[in-house]
């Protein structure tokens, strides 16, 4: 393996870290799969410990104990300060002569263009949005929640279906079939003992993201209420997306627009159909477009661009992951 020219690929979200031992020449030579980088809740050194198990794993099974170059997106890194902490913390473990770590999301975007240009937006437990040019330039967002301004994403539809549902089944809110779906998909009888359940941890905190799943099955019925919020989602999609489009200067350009995320991938026809139609009016020369690659192909062709690697080489690699 040329060493100048192999990069070492990181995805690693909340759930789970993708790491990829990539050749000189674009040969996939180890991969392995890990826990969860989840430095916020573990803390920087047991989140490191999870990775650098990982790491070791891939780089004993392609038969080097380091590489030239590291190419990792994380989950959490939302801003510069927090790149700038995983970068020395990744540097540390001297697997590499150079590491360059962004956001995760900028894996998924890298993944589903043959260039870098385009902008993503990933919609999963969480929601964020990035873009970027072959030049360099990027655009990005916080993405840290609400205090950001940030809105929707798994988690919070989840919890507006069952602030709609409760609102409604006590009369504070408009009617929806919420009051009905929601407790038959969680095996209770009515809202009130639905939100008993859950405030006494009956039905254990980790189940609450199933309420997204039922808003969608229940917009899909028609109900007002649940499409309604589902539009919502929708829009904020395509705001995200816009903004990122315009500070690049590719509002006007045909562009890749690709959606990730669990949300987006599930593909719910009323709101991926929303996002076309109101990605159409707004910015007319986007083609959006579902994003399935995995991430760690995207961290892994971001290495490839920082090592300037031929586009045979960016072309063996993605013949890989298929």
């Amino acid at each position: 393996m040329g060493l100048t020219a192999s990069v070492l690929a990181v995805d690693a979200g909340n759930s789970k870290t993708d790491v990829a031992v990539i050749g000189a020449d674009g040969t996939v030579l180890s991969t392995a799969r890990g826990g969860g980088f989840r430095p916020p809740a573990d803390g920087l050194d047991t989140a490191m410990a999870t990775l650098s198990t990982t790491v070791t794993e891939a780089l004993t099974a392609a038969g080097t104990p380091e590489v030239a170059h590291v190419s990792a997106c994380l989950a959490n890194a939302d801003l510069p300060a927090e790149e700038e902490q995983l970068t020395e913390a990744l540097t540390s473990r001297a697997w590499a002569t150079t590491v360059e770590v962004r956001n995760d999301t900028f894996a998924i975007l890298r993944a589903g263009v043959t260039e870098p240009r385009g902008v993503a937006v990933v919609c999963g437990a969480g929601i964020n949005c990035v873009g970027m040019r072959p030049d360099g330039r990027t655009a990005r967002f916080p993405a840290v929640g609400r205090i950001s301004g940030d809105w929707g994403g798994g988690w919070a539809l989840a919890e507006e279906a069952l602030w709609h549902a409760a609102r409604a089944d006590d009369g504070r809110g408009e009617k929806t079939a919420l009051t009905t779906t929601l407790p038959a998909h969680f095996g209770v009888p009515d809202m009130p003992a639905l939100i008993e359940a859950l405030h006494l941890e009956h039905i254990p905190p980790h189940r609450r993201h199933e309420a997204t799943p039922v808003l969608f099955a229940t917009a899909a019925e028609g109900d007002p209420v649940s499409r309604a919020v589902v539009d919502r989602q929708a829009t904020e999609i395509v705001t995200m997306a816009v903004v990122a489009l315009t500070r690049l200067d590719l509002l006007h350009e045909e562009t890749p627009v690709l959606l990730g995320g669990s949300v987006l991938a599930a593909r719910h026809p009323l709101l991926i159909d929303g996002i076309r139609t109101r990605l159409a009016a707004r910015a007319p020369r986007a083609v959006p477009r579902v994003i399935t690659a995995p991430p760690v192909l995207g961290a892994a062709l971001l290495g490839l661009d920082h090592v300037s690697a031929p586009p045979e080489t960016h072309a063996r690699l993605r013949a890989h992951y298929g």
